[in-house]
C-alpha cells in the first residue's frame, strides 16, 4: 500500500508538459496553414521549436503571449523554420520585455538570425534591447543543458545554408522528438526511439523528392522508429487531401496534446 501511494505522489510531483501546435504548414502556407511553430510549455520552462515567418501571427491567433516564452529551438535555416525570429524580436523591444531569450540552432545561427533582422528591418540588429540575447550553437549528436531542456541535435538532409538537424529534446522527464525537414535518414531512428512524441515531416504522401520526407516512406519505418506517439506535420495539398483514414495522428494549427 505504501508503494502505491507513493508512487501516486510522485506521478503526482511530475511537471505537466503540453504541445500547442501553432504553426505546421510547410513554406507556401498549403492549406492555409501557419509555417512551422510548435509551443511547449510545463511548470519550468516554455519555449518553442522553430519560429517560421508566421508565427508571431500564430502566437498572437492562439494565445500564447511571446514575453513568457524563455527558448526558441530551431531545426534549421530556412525560412517557414527560423523567419519569424526577427519579428519576435521586434515585438519583444516594443513591448520592453526584459526575460532573458535563448536562441539554440545549427552554425552560424546569431549571423543568420541578424542578417535576416538587417534585411527585414535594418538597423533593428544593432538596437541595445531591454533583454538578454544568448545565441547557442548546437553540435551534432552533443547533447545540449539549455535551462531546464536537454537537447540533441542529429544530422539530416536538407540544404539550408548550414547544417540541418532533427531533434531530440528532453524536458520534465518527457521526449520530444522533431524531424525538421529531411528525406530519409537513420537517424530518425534515434530521434524518435522511445519518445514520447515524435512530430515528423510528411510533406508529400508517396512521391518522393529530395530533401524531404513522404508518408509512405515513414511508414515503412515506422516500426523500427518506436515511439510512444506520432504526430505528423509540414504537409502540402497532396497530403493534406489524403489524411482521412490513415490511422495516424496528425498535427492541425492550435492543436494541444498532453505528455
Amino acid at each position: 500500500m505504501e508503494e502505491i501511494v507513493s508512487q501516486c505522489a510522485q506521478g503526482l510531483s511530475m511537471s505537466r508538459v503540453e504541445v500547442q501546435f501553432l504553426g505546421t504548414g510547410d513554406a507556401f502556407g498549403s492549406g492555409g496553414r501557419f509555417q512551422t511553430c510548435f509551443y511547449v510549455s510545463s511548470e519550468t520552462t516554455r519555449f518553442l521549436i522553430d519560429c517560421g515567418a508566421s508565427s508571431l501571427i500564430a502566437m498572437k491567433r492562439f494565445g500564447v503571449d511571446p514575453s513568457t516564452i524563455d527558448i526558441i529551438l530551431l531545426s534549421h535555416l530556412h525560412g517557414d523554420h527560423f523567419g519569424g525570429i526577427p519579428f519576435f524580436i521586434l515585438d519583444a523591444q516594443f513591448r520592453r520585455r526584459t526575460r532573458p531569450l535563448t536562441v539554440a540552432g545549427p552554425p552560424d545561427v546569431e549571423a543568420r538570425v541578424h542578417n535576416a533582422m538587417e534585411v527585414l528591418f535594418p538597423g533593428s540588429s544593432r538596437v541595445q534591447q531591454k533583454f538578454a540575447i544568448e545565441f547557442i550553437e548546437l553540435n551534432n549528436k552533443n547533447k545540449t543543458t539549455i535551462g531546464s531542456l536537454t537537447v540533441t541535435p542529429h544530422c539530416v538532409i536538407h540544404p539550408s545554408g548550414n547544417q540541418p538537424y532533427a531533434l531530440k529534446i528532453e524536458c520534465e522527464g518527457k521526449v520530444i522528438g522533431y524531424s525538421g525537414d529531411t528525406e530519409w535518414t537513420d537517424e530518425l531512428l534515434e530521434v524518435g526511439r522511445g519518445a514520447d512524441l515524435f512530430i515528423c515531416e510528411a510533406y508529400f504522401f508517396e512521391k518522393k523528392i529530395k530533401y524531404h520526407l513522404d508518408y509512405k516512406t515513414m511508414a515503412d519505418h515506422l516500426n523500427q522508429i518506436q515511439c510512444h506517439r506520432i504526430m505528423l506535420t509540414h504537409m502540402s495539398e497532396d497530403m493534406l487531401q489524403r489524411l482521412q483514414g490513415l490511422g495516424i495522428d496528425w498535427a492541425e494549427d492550435g492543436k494541444r496534446i498532453v505528455l
